[in-house]
């Protein structure tokens, strides 16, 4: 298929079965764009083609005609994190921790939140199993997340846009997520009906109903993630395990 313009992106901007067929309608666009970017050929298992695919999303959710054409808007973001990203895997062959937490939302811009995307993306752990140890990366982690939080009719990528930053706020939503992971069946409410149990959580805790609503995609997905098997995303919700212990 052909790119349809701006409305098509309008539309991927309010739904996000429409945001797939963009992205499945332009996925020779991104892979040219990113062969282009990184200067050689690349496959769809390539951690490259991750990367592109996210930047594509990322200027499909910010894109306004103000901004020219849509795909040269897309071609420049892409550019810019597979750029980002080859800059951060130079500083991080080894691994190491990265500071900070594009989860928590403790970043000043979603520019410097997706550069942490990136960081943490290729830090890895060794998990023993039946067959023997098997590196997970937290691009496993997301792709298995981001099918989780189909369920809820959101994306992980949609996550960028409603992470607490205000400290009292994420002390908020850490006490809402520490209530859900302690109480099973109002977690498994949650999960029955695909939808933030706002009431209870005001009840039981006082938090602002207006709080929950405007993170509650963020709120999911932390009790998601901490309910999970999920060791390298949960690590960088420290801040939520100090509510589950306090």
């Amino acid at each position: 298929m052909t790119f349809k313009g701006a409305e098509q992106v309008a539309r991927a901007q309010l739904d996000e079965e429409a945001m797939n067929r963009l992205i499945e309608d332009n996925r020779k666009f991104i892979m040219a764009s990113a062969y282009h970017a990184v200067g050689h050929f690349i496959t769809e298992s390539d951690d490259e083609w991750s990367v592109a695919l996210i930047a594509f999303h990322e200027a499909a959710k910010s894109y306004d005609e103000s901004k020219g054409d849509f795909r040269a808007f897309a071609q420049m973001v892409i550019k810019r994190r597979l750029i980002d990203y080859i800059k951060s895997e130079s500083r991080h062959a080894s691994e190491i921790p990265v500071s900070g937490s594009s989860m928590d939302g403790d970043v000043e811009n979603e520019d410097d939140m997706t550069q942490l995307e990136w960081e943490v993306r290729e830090k890895s752990v060794e998990l023993s199993g039946d067959k023997g140890p098997a590196a997970v990366t937290v691009k496993d982690e997301i792709e298995a997340v981001q099918q989780l939080l189909g369920n809820y009719g959101f994306s992980f990528f949609d996550l960028a846009e409603c992470s607490p930053k205000a400290e009292k706020t994420k002390r908020s939503c850490a006490e809402a997520v520490a209530l859900l992971l302690k109480d099973e069946d109002l977690f498994e409410k949650m999960r029955k009906n695909r939808s933030l149990p706002i009431s209870e959580i005001v009840r039981k805790t006082g938090i602002k109903k207006k709080i929950l609503e405007r993170h509650r995609k963020y709120i999911i997905a932390a009790a998601e993630i901490l309910n999970g098997e999920y060791p390298l995303l949960a690590e960088y919700m420290n801040y939520i395990r100090k509510a589950l212990d306090p």
